[in-house]
């Protein structure tokens, strides 16, 4: 029998989010994007409640070819460009538009030369000083481009640092409309946190990562509660044994939670092996949330390897076998971030290939069909 912890990729809210998204900039087109494997999701099972995008924004050439031979003939996006001279033929090949970040990357589309045109987004650094052509050198990072004939459409492209932020996003703005001044082309600029919260950022093409699978890009579920944004990765598992603890006993390695009184304890088939957080606080002010049996308790203990443990007091009559639910619909992944020092972005990723994944699908969201 196979261990009862599972996780649901929902279709329906994935699609719901991107509808979000396009309330937010309805005269934007949206770049869907789908990095590391759909941010944890995973690209064949995000596909169909996404394939609504403009075009799908990603990192991996081979992620990009698998989009094509899902049937996606649209643009794809690749967010850090090529890396090797070789890769030129397969841009053209699969149609891939490409980001350009860096002198080496012109010089290998000029010593390439492929047939083209190839559409590229070519980047600037205004302050985020990841990827992108500094200011004073981004005008003749474009002349050199515009004189490639393999090049065809030069989209102006930047990443926000602080949008998510009180910082926000006027310094940068500034240093981009006044390099890109009186330079034709559209400009793509949007993260997550940009399409909802800074509409002056919109322009041509936003490209919302995180939103699309129901998180919050500052972590804070409170921020976002108004958009109507909806979980696309749930975790759920069950109690597979209760504990009656004595005051003083203690659980788990380290001994760091200690009983003040008589309680029950549940066991849950789930540990960081699955891709629940080990620094997930199960002591303290901030313990990480769990549902069970519908009900929010807390974790208890430090998380093992495939198992961790929760307070059963607010739910007497849960029992070995009840529902437990790590994430997603009814608790949202931010909160289990908050308590773990991280951010929901993490947890998705994280999700361990161990973990059987099931499809809540657009037509029948009532009958999950194993993916």
């Amino acid at each position: 029998m196979p261990r009862p912890i599972h996780a649901v990729i929902h279709q329906p809210a994935l699609a719901n989010n991107l509808d979000v998204v396009r309330r937010c900039a309805p005269q934007s087109r949206v770049w869907a994007v789908i990095k590391a494997n759909a941010y944890g999701h995973g690209i064949r099972r995000a596909f169909a409640g996404l394939r609504a995008a403009d075009g799908f924004g990603l990192l991996d050439l081979n992620e990009a070819v698998l989009l094509r031979e899902l049937g996606w003939q649209g643009p794809i996006l690749l967010l850090e460009g090529f890396f090797q001279p070789q890769d030129v033929a397969l841009l053209e090949q699969y149609r891939l538009t490409t980001v350009v970040h860096c002198d080496e990357q012109l010089r290998m589309l000029e010593v390439a030369r492929p047939k083209g045109p190839l559409a590229i987004q070519l980047k600037l650094n205004t302050g985020m000083n990841r990827l992108g052509f500094r200011p004073e050198q981004y005008r003749t990072a474009w002349e050199r481009a515009r004189t490639l004939s393999c090049v065809g459409s030069i989209v102006h492209m930047t990443h926000f640092s602080d949008a998510d932020s009180a910082r926000g996003i006027a310094h940068q703005m500034e240093v981009f409309d006044a390099t890109t001044a009186n330079l034709p082309g559209e400009a793509s600029l949007s993260n997550s946190a940009a399409t909802l919260w800074h509409p002056q950022a919109h322009r041509a093409w936003v490209r919302p990562g995180v939103v699309l699978y129901g998180a919050s890009p500052t972590g804070q579920v409170a921020d976002v509660s108004s958009f109507g944004l909806q979980p696309a990765m749930s975790l759920h598992s069950e109690l597979i044994s209760i504990q009656d603890l004595q005051p003083g006993d203690t659980v788990g390695y380290g001994s760091l939670f200690k009983a003040e009184r008589p309680m029950r304890i549940g066991v849950v088939a789930c540990g960081y092996a699955d891709g629940y957080p080990r620094h997930a606080a199960g002591w303290g002010d901030n313990p990480a949330p769990v549902l069970v049996d519908g009900v929010r308790t807390r974790l208890v203990g430090r998380v093992s390897m495939d198992m961790i443990c929760v307070d059963l007091t607010p739910c007497p009559k849960a029992k070995v076998g009840s529902p437990v639910t790590l994430w997603g619909q009814g608790l949202p992944i931010d909160d289990v971030a908050a308590a773990s020092g991280t951010v929901g972005y993490e947890l998705m990723c994280a999700l361990s290939p161990r973990v059987p994944v099931t499809v809540a699908t657009l037509t029948a969201p009532e009958q999950p069909a194993l993916a």
